[in-house]
């Protein structure tokens, strides 16, 4: 049998050390995935849409701390792909997303050949950290190698390889696997003069916090180091569970928006250490949050410098060894700041819980009946918005996921990607009913692959987040009410078990019973019966003339 580039596309991302894959089979993908059906090395996941199946990907990449591959098809199923790609570029996501192409005599030329989309490329790029093309079969070794090290290079990143199907098909020399391995950049030192500068603020800093973001996950032990000194910590909504959250030296992701004793709290601090976060607009009310100062930042990526926040100090390097240096230099703080933190975190969560209406003991209950280690998935539903993100705790540094760049429908199919990723633990896929209805044909993919995980969809029965923010910026409503569908009925003809909870006091048995349950269940969250969710900050405050 003859060895070729399909041959090789199977057996490179083994040799990696994918272990799953995620996205569809199609005519300008067929060499590759026989190539992988034939070795029984990588499990293939079947997506019911592109959309899915790179959300798929990228949730596995988050949990796993691996790499997430995606196949596709080339031209509709390469657009198909966009927008699991944007949100992976949004989180920071080691993705290899492998499409086909047309064949060479073709490319570029706008010949209508199948699935031909002229400009392809330029639309990979930009969404994409890198968009690569092969461009002969001899290549094929070399393009792969670059494109899986620059998506696992921070700041990581989707990465697309355009593969031509003719190319596919190519003899090529089989490669010897035996010595073969990525060789990955070693982390970036900080900056000395920078960090000097840093360690001479913070030496005289009493009061210090951390702001730790998704560039962190990987620099808990420093992290505690800091901790450990006297500094107090808060997260972006990407690094959750760095610091676990029933820690009372972290705020966990109540990280001032929208809490007025946080922000009051931040007041009285005399230095912020942000480590690996953008300091987002969509976490900071563009940027309207207070932030103590002296603001020192640390980032692997130059560009994050004043992108958002002006820092008093940049320094350009790793977070765990930035922070370790800065650990080392220090000594301990007086412990007033932690005593101020601790009694300060249940009256803030206390405070904001008061605000969620009938859903008040909702993160509580649902964090009680849930297993420790479980994953908690959540879409753009108002109930993530105003608490899933803020006042739920995380105990790991990938035990959340979530849409960065807040797009609804990625709940679903990052429900799956995520309990595919961490084999032995339940995941929890918090929707919302018009989220839900984006990507539900991946149902029947979370059945199929026997998924463990709870969905949960919050049915209020339209766009409830569209609601509030209609009333905060028009004044009105429109177009926000959606026809969908049983959501039993659809459990039952999907084949997995389906639950209702249509009262405050069903929700903890409820859930305790789902997470009981082996494989993927279907649990809906009836809001019409347990009454309207509030608007969370800043659509609860006077609309503006």
């Amino acid at each position: 049998m003859p060895y070729t580039v399909g041959d090789l596309v199977a057996e490179f991302i083994a040799a990696i050390g994918v272990r799953t894959a995620f996205g569809i089979v199609s005519v300008h993908n067929i060499p590759m995935l026989d190539a992988l059906s034939q070795r029984n090395a990588v499990r293939y996941v079947m997506a019911r849409g592109e959309m899915g199946g790179a959300h798929m990907a990228d949730a596995y990449a988050r949990v796993s701390g691996g790499l997430g591959v995606l196949f596709s098809s080339t031209g509709p199923g390469a657009a198909n792909a966009m927008p699991g790609l944007v949100e992976a570029r949004f989180a920071g996501s080691p993705v290899l997303h492998i499409t086909g192409q047309t064949a060479t005599r073709h490319i570029d030329r706008d010949m209508g050949t199948v699935h031909d989309v002229p400009g392809q490329t330029a639309m990979l790029d930009a969404v994409c950290k890198q968009a690569l093309r092969i461009r002969a079969a001899d290549q094929a070794l070399g393009v792969l190698t670059a494109a899986a090290t620059a998506a696992l290079t921070p700041p990581m990143g989707p990465v697309s390889v355009e593969i031509p199907i003719d190319l596919q098909r190519a003899e090529v020399p089989r490669p010897d696997w035996s010595s073969f391995a990525l060789h990955i950049p070693a982390p970036m030192p900080p900056d000395p003069a920078a960090l000097a500068a840093a360690i001479s603020l913070l030496s005289r800093a009493e009061r210090p916090m951390l702001w730790l973001g998704n560039g962190a996950k990987g620099a808990r032990d420093a992290a505690m180091r800091l901790l450990d000194l006297g500094f107090g910590a808060v997260h972006s909504w990407n690094g959750r569970g760095i610091v676990a959250e029933d820690d009372p030296r972290s705020l966990g992701g109540l990280h001032g928006n929208g809490s007025a004793p946080v922000r009051d709290f931040y007041a009285t601090c005399d230095a912020m250490l942000v480590v690996g976060s953008r300091l987002r607009g969509h976490e900071t009310q563009d940027f309207s949050l207070p932030l103590p100062r002296p603001l020192i930042h640390v980032d692997v990526d130059a560009a994050a410098r004043g992108r958002t926040y002006a820092s008093d100090i940049f320094i350009q390097g790793d977070a765990a060894l930035t922070m370790h240096a800065i650990a080392d230099a220090l000594s301990p703080r007086t412990p007033a700041l932690q005593a101020d933190l601790a009694a300060l975190k249940p009256r803030a969560f206390a405070a904001y819980a008061a605000g969620l209406g009938p859903y008040e003991t909702f993160p509580e209950t649902l964090r009680a009946v849930m297993p420790r280690d479980t994953l908690f998935v959540r879409d753009i539903t108002i109930s993530n918005s105003a608490w899933g993100n803020r006042i739920f705790p995380v105990f790991g540094p990938r035990d959340a996921v979530h849409p960065v760049g807040a797009a609804i429908g990625p709940g679903l199919p990052l429900g799956i990607g995520a309990a595919l990723g961490a084999p032995g633990r339940k995941a929890l896929a918090m929707c919302g009913d018009g989220g839900f209805a984006i990507n539900l044909p991946e149902l029947w993919t979370a059945v199929q692959e026997r998924a463990e995980l709870v969905v949960m969809v919050m049915n209020d029965r339209g766009y409830g987040v569209i609601r509030h923010i209609q009333d905060f910026a028009a004044g009105r409503r429109f177009y926000h009410d959606l026809q969908g569908p049983d959501l039993m009925a659809l459990a039952a003809l999907a084949g997995l078990p389906g639950m209702r909870v249509s009262s405050i006091a069903e929700f903890g048995p409820t859930l305790a019973r789902a997470f009981a349950t082996p494989g993927p269940v279907l649990v809906e969250i009836d809001m019409s019966a347990i009454g309207e969710h509030p608007p969370y900050a800043p659509y609860d405050q006077a609309r503006k003339a």
